[in-house]
């Protein structure tokens, strides 16, 4: 643990710590003074699959920073957060700089706010993409094609979470396994294997869209399909990569673009496995 002080108020130390779970209304808190639509339950379930920091002064949350570790060389950050009180004396930095300790040894992705670009160029990140947050009330009726298409049962895990890694570059079984189980899962078929799959859960204002892998953008189009019949009259949201080129497709669905993140990587980032590829985002922190 280390303590720092907050320069508008010297004689109130700051520690910071790891997150625990009597963290998670205060992170709340944090994250609804950000705009963001976290739910408790959406916290809950990210601090059960990741590790978390916390910056507390006087009994009180300031700041919070999350990561998730995939294997032995690769890590995610997210849900970097510090009050409007708390901020331009050092203490994002603080934070942060406590985070990439902890993930020391590893690669570590993120997406970045325009707002964080600075900090994360100055500690050796670069950008390599860009994810489009797309969102709204699903009002499009929406027509599945059973073509390749079904409903995952427990027996094809196993196949999901080796299709998500080859589509990743990185192991995510805890991760998929506990989004599969948050979730409803379909999976597309091809000459009988596990050639895709998409994830529908409730998060935020309503439900997200993702993960969703795919060896083409035409199966990722029909996994989303799949999932977004099932969701007529639901607040949908779902992140993609721009250079994939589905923006144009999900506005035509009503599913309106409200904001832009820069995909970054401190490292080397990873390599997908032949043609299976990530099109959609479990979400902007697990990546």
């Amino acid at each position: 643990m280390t303590i720092e002080h907050d320069r508008d108020n010297v004689s109130t130390p700051i520690e910071l710590m790891k997150l625990e779970t009597r963290h998670l209304p205060g992170a709340l808190m944090l994250s609804q003074e950000m705009g963001w639509p976290y739910r408790l339950e959406d916290w809950e379930f990210a601090a059960m699959v990741g590790n978390g920091l916390v910056l507390e002064r006087a009994g009180q949350l300031i700041g919070t920073a999350m990561s998730w570790n995939y294997g032995q060389a690769y890590a995610t950050a997210g849900m970097i957060i510090v009050t409007g009180s708390a901020q331009g004396g050092g203490n994002g930095a603080r934070l942060f700089d406590g985070l990439l300790q902890a993930t020391r040894g590893r690669n570590v992705l993120l997406n970045s706010t325009d707002e964080g670009l600075a900090l994360y160029k100055r500690r050796g990140f670069t950008a390599w993409g860009t994810v489009l947050q797309h969102q709204g009330q699903l009002t499009v009726a929406v027509t599945q094609t059973t073509t390749g298409i079904r409903q995952a049962t427990v027996s094809d895990l196993a196949a999901i979470q080796a299709f998500d890694e080859r589509a990743m570059g990185m192991p995510r079984s805890l991760l998929v396994a506990a989004l599969a189980n948050a979730g409803k899962v379909v999976v597309i078929e091809r000459a009988g294997r596990v050639a895709g799959y998409a994830i529908a859960r409730k998060f935020g204002r309503g439900y997200v869209v993702g993960p969703c892998a795919a060896e083409s953008v035409e199966d990722a189009r029909l996994l989303i399909l799949a999932q977004l019949s099932k969701l007529h009259g639901q607040f949908v949201r779902i992140d993609v990569y721009a250079e994939d080129g589905l923006g144009d497709w999900l506005e035509s669905l009503g599913l309106q673009r409200s904001g832009a993140a820069t995909a970054m990587v401190k490292g080397q980032r990873p390599v997908a496995e032949g043609l299976a590829h990530m099109y959609a985002l479990a979400n902007q922190s697990f990546t």
